[in-house]
């Protein structure tokens, strides 16, 4: 997922605003500035810079990431186009 990410986006970049974890979730806030090169999220970015952030959460078993969920503030990103 982040391989095809990075290759869309070249100066994918995030920073950690949030980050809360027990023994089974870890939930965090993400702050993207980036330019995605294509259409992202099906929105024709096209090159144009965005920020955006991302709340995202993973649920572990035996050390390993079972699930996750995320949402992405699309609304941002749109009201920047």
């Amino acid at each position: 997922m982040l391989e095809k990410n990075f290759n869309e986006i070249p100066d994918l970049h995030f920073e950690v605003q949030l980050l809360v974890s027990n023994n089974i979730y870890l939930a965090s806030r993400l702050r993207f500035d980036c330019t995605p090169q294509k259409d992202f999220l099906g929105l024709h970015i096209n090159g144009k810079r965005v920020s955006f952030t991302e709340n995202v959460f993973y649920q572990f078993n035996e050390g390993k990431i079972e699930q996750v969920w995320s949402v992405i503030d699309k609304l941002a990103i749109e009201n920047q186009l």
